[in-house]
């Protein structure tokens, strides 16, 4: 699953509203999540999942623009298989697991997928898993497990500071500088390190201020910099940007070019200088990442 082009942008869309799904077209999104769980009230269930199977049928997987994925609401709640028995039959891209506990909960999704697949003749395999993987008080201590646990489903993590905030009774999740408090920090940072870990992408958390345009892009900067590879989205305005920020630049790949090209003409060689400045392997991993990353978005 791992091996899929990569999501720079992954926009939620409320599965209860027909008129935002009419939008999802022209989104520029890499991902449309249509949501079952956190945006869609308990009473509206029930329409909102004939809503998502609709659409996802009549934008068949091969058609579609964006992919399509679903969060489905967690197994705490009883209303997984309700939301997988209607949702399966329209062949999403993916599903987005809320508040897991750590892999086991992946893995016990994936055998309902397998039985799931089998039952609409979907390929084995072919609908992914992308777990929110800090929303629970435990969750934080198995993130180090995804590198041991056999997941072909799992398509990257993600992890989510809201839901945290309420597992554990605080009162927020910004400290004083309006950054993330110390227990937030810790998980989106031992997020970033387990989906790497695990060889998946890493999927930064929602930028909540949806006109901050300014703090987004730098919020989003900062991210790919530190080994995110996409973001999640909930408002269509924040899709532009977030595409931008994780796409390399034209000097950034000029520059990955420059380094790549210095060792390929010095085989053998484990240092090499560029302009005074010493090079050695994890540059020349860090530049063919990025020359990966713009090859996959058709970026030269």
């Amino acid at each position: 699953m791992s091996a899929r082009r990569p999501l720079r942008s992954m926009l939620f869309i409320p599965g209860d509203s027909e008129k935002k799904m009419g939008k999802i077209a022209a989104c520029g999104a890499d991902a449309v999540i249509l949501d079952l769980e956190d945006s869609v009230a308990p009473e509206n269930k029930d329409g909102a999942r004939q809503l998502v199977r609709d659409y996802l049928r009549a934008h068949p997987a091969g058609a579609r623009g964006p992919q399509l994925w679903v969060r489905i609401n967690p197994f705490d709640t009883g209303l997984t298989l309700a939301d997988l028995t209607a949702v399966m039959a329209g062949q999403p891209d993916g599903i987005l697991q809320p508040k897991i506990d750590g892999p086991a909960d992946v893995a016990r999704l994936s055998h309902y997928l397998d039985a799931f697949e089998a039952a609409n003749g979907i390929a084995a395999g072919a609908t992914a898993i992308i777990p929110v993987a800090t929303e629970t008080a435990t969750a934080p201590f198995h993130l180090g497990e995804f590198a041991k646990t056999s997941l072909p489903r799992l398509a990257g993590l993600t992890w989510g500071a809201e839901d945290l905030a309420a597992a554990i009774g605080a009162s927020g999740n910004r400290a004083a500088d309006g950054g993330w408090a110390f227990t937030f920090r810790m998980a989106r940072s031992l997020c970033l390190l387990a989906a790497h870990a695990a060889g998946v992408p890493a999927i930064e958390t929602l930028y909540a201020d949806f006109r901050d345009e300014d703090g987004l892009r730098a919020s989003c900067r900062e991210a790919r910099g530190e080994g995110f590879g996409g973001r999640l989205a909930i408002h269509p305005a924040q899709v532009a940007s977030i595409n931008s920020g994780f796409t390399p630049d034209e000097d950034e790949i000029a520059h990955a070019r420059r380094v790549v090209d210095a060792f390929a003409s010095a085989p053998g060689v484990g240092t090499i200088g560029i302009d005074g400045k010493m090079y050695d392997i994890p540059h020349l991993k860090a530049a063919q990442r990025v020359l990966d990353q713009a090859g996959a978005f058709g970026v030269n």
